[in-house]
């Protein structure tokens, strides 16, 4: 038995794309990096706990020296996170534009 290759149904609807649309993604992965900043500030606050206090044979580091490290991180974080706030309202303004698969489909 054999059949004939016209016979065979056709889809009649465009294949989905397999990959994520261009901006989708890049704004997936900001939002990826705003949510592990809190971490990263976490641990560069607390790198200070590592610094040597005087205990053993090297020299503490002055208090003041760890203070101004803590304010540098701080102000770190703040710009940070502003720039991420910036790239994520520039990214949502450009999404009202229209999803680039549009130009693409047959």
């Amino acid at each position: 038995m054999t059949t004939d290759p016209g016979d065979e149904p056709r889809p009649s609807v465009a294949r989905q794309s397999l990959f994520l649309e261009r901006q989708s993604y890049r704004r997936r992965r900001l939002a990826d990096a705003a949510r592990l900043l809190p971490f990263l500030g976490a641990a560069l606050i607390a790198l200070p706990l590592l610094w040597p206090d005087g205990s053993s044979d090297e020299a503490p580091v002055p208090l003041s020296s760890a203070i101004y490290y803590i304010f540098i991180c701080w102000v770190g974080l703040i710009l940070c996170s502003f720039l991420f706030g910036l790239a994520a309202r520039r990214m949502s303004g450009r999404e009202d534009t229209g999803p680039e698969t549009e130009k693409w489909q047959r």
